[in-house]
């Protein structure tokens, strides 16, 4: 079975493709990681399979269906969720509040019924508070429920994007550059993070330059250069290929880091 189908994707900026005919599948229930070097068209990739960009040619398949250029929140309400490399919380509010956004789709949004709390609009945003307190303890930021976003550290800021992400009940879940900024320590609760949510049922793909985490966590491996499919498989196959080394891991890829 397979939960995401890519079919000769592409897309063209000023003349340059920074994604080139690229197919790809995801398997469910599985880590998948995509690197590359900059300009490997990684994240251009994640914006094409999440809305964020429509596709200059090729399909996008999720679940067997054609999901090419549906609005991002289409695909929310559909079951593909992500994160981005740059963090994106709303500072003015609590870190519960940032995780009860991502449950918007659970709520009721009808202007009458939010004024003059109908319908069980109480009844509902008390239930998403304990959902979203149920998510902040399974990442494991219990300690900061009641903590205003702008008082927290960097690394648990990166937690809080992953239980909002999570909010709307993904069945696959994109991390773009989960690591990226966190110390060794930090990192490594991630890696046990993402692990967590794969064996929960959520398939994770996860771009990312820190190859200590990639070749720790990942089912598969995707190699992006210049926008095309350098090579795939798994880890032990994707370390063990001399086209992969040359491009990007480099002497070190049997267990270090590479920045790119």
């Amino acid at each position: 079975m397979t939960l995401l189908k890519v079919e000769a994707l592409s897309r063209e900026f000023g003349g340059i493709l920074a994604v080139d005919s690229l197919h790809f599948e995801i398997a469910p229930g599985s880590i998948h990681s995509i690197i590359g070097p900059n300009g490997a068209g990684k994240t251009t990739l994640f914006n094409l399979v999440t809305g964020v960009y429509a596709p200059s040619a090729g399909r996008v398949h999720f679940e067997g269906r054609d999901i090419t250029g549906l609005a991002p929140h289409r695909l929310a309400a559909m079951g593909l969720s992500r994160t981005f490399q740059n963090l994106q919380i709303f500072f003015n509010m609590t870190a519960l509040e940032n995780v009860m956004v991502g449950l918007h789709l659970t709520l009721d949004r009808r202007l009458g019924a939010a004024l003059f709390r109908l319908g069980g609009v109480a009844r509902k945003e008390r239930r998403a508070r304990d959902a979203a307190a149920e998510l902040m303890r399974f990442v494991g930021l219990e300690a900061y429920l009641d903590v205003d976003a702008d008082a927290m550290p960097y690394g648990a800021l990166k937690g809080l994007e992953l239980a909002r992400a999570l909010a709307s009940k993904p069945r696959l879940l994109l991390l773009d550059e989960p690591a990226a900024g966190l110390n060794p320590v930090e990192t490594e609760e991630v890696a046990g993070l993402i692990r967590k949510i794969a064996q929960s049922g959520v398939t994770v793909v996860l771009v990312e330059h820190d190859m200590r985490l990639v070749m720790g966590v990942s089912d598969h491996v995707l190699v992006l250069d210049y926008g095309r499919k350098l090579a795939e498989g798994t880890v032990d196959e994707v370390r063990a290929n001399p086209d992969v080394i040359a491009a990007y891991l480099g002497s070190g890829a049997a267990g270090g880091t590479h920045g790119a």
